[in-house]
């Protein structure tokens, strides 16, 4: 009895580690956007946290150089912010919630 309990059991951990394995496949697909300066800053992330486009609006050029840094910051840090919070509730969504305290690195 305790052995057909136990080889369920691990098959069980076998398909959520293999849907693990899909949903971390899946996070490069997933797009982020985020912008900050009303669009003079746009940037799109993965669900991977890797950036994939930063652009510029031309009029954000006029602005101080600490200004268009603090702009670039926000619209990464919002974008990264969300890819985070994403890629945690797929994560979780697989889990049953089971890895909500864990945070992995690039996820």
């Amino acid at each position: 009895m305790f052995k057909g309990n136990m080889s369920k059991l691990l098959k069980q951990a076998q398909d959520v580690q293999n849907q693990i394995e899909n949903v971390q496949n899946q996070l490069s697909d997933m797009i982020i956007e985020a912008e900050s300066g009303g669009g003079l800053v746009y940037v799109k992330v993965n669900g991977k946290q890797e950036v994939l486009e930063l652009v510029i609006d031309p009029d954000a050029m006029s602005e101080d150089k600490e200004v268009l840094e603090d702009l670039i910051v926000s619209a990464l840090n919002k974008a990264l912010l969300k890819a985070q919070t994403d890629s945690q509730e797929k994560m979780n969504s697989v889990t049953g919630g089971m890895m909500s305290g864990f945070k992995i690195p690039g996820m």
